[in-house]
């Protein structure tokens, strides 16, 4: 698979909940870092379904850029707070929505990501489902 599928393939998988899909997406051995902390996919997925299901968060590519066995996306990250969450610890669910600009940088092995950052701007999620 070339990168930019790879990439889009993890992006719809995500939007789908399909995190069998996404397991088979990682190398065994790859390493997810992000906002909420780092580690394999024992330590993301958990983070990325409670993503799903309580901030009920979508991606969608902007841009992206593939090069020498990296890529870099550019994507509007979507959601609404409708049940606790471990991001906004102490705070009742609002039913308010947020969009914000996230940006993911991947590292490749083969045909599967090695490598995973996300970075976007937390605190403009909750300025916004926070009011």
């Amino acid at each position: 698979m070339m990168h930019d599928a790879l990439v889009r393939a993890y992006v719809d998988a995500f939007n789908a909940a399909d995190w069998e899909r996404i397991q088979q997406l990682f190398t065994p051995e790859a390493v997810i870092r992000g906002v909420l902390g780092w580690g394999g996919l024992e330590v993301a997925l958990p983070i990325w379904k409670e993503l799903h299901e309580n901030m009920t968060m979508r991606l969608a590519i902007d841009d992206l850029i593939v090069s020498d066995g990296k890529a870099a996306a550019l994507l509007t990250e979507t959601g609404k707070f409708v049940a606790p969450f471990r991001g906004l610890p102490d705070q009742e669910p609002t039913g308010r929505s947020y969009e914000i600009v996230a940006m993911e940088w991947f590292e490749f092995e083969g045909d599967q990501i090695r490598r995973r950052w996300g970075a976007r701007d937390s605190a403009a999620i909750s300025r916004q489902v926070l009011g």
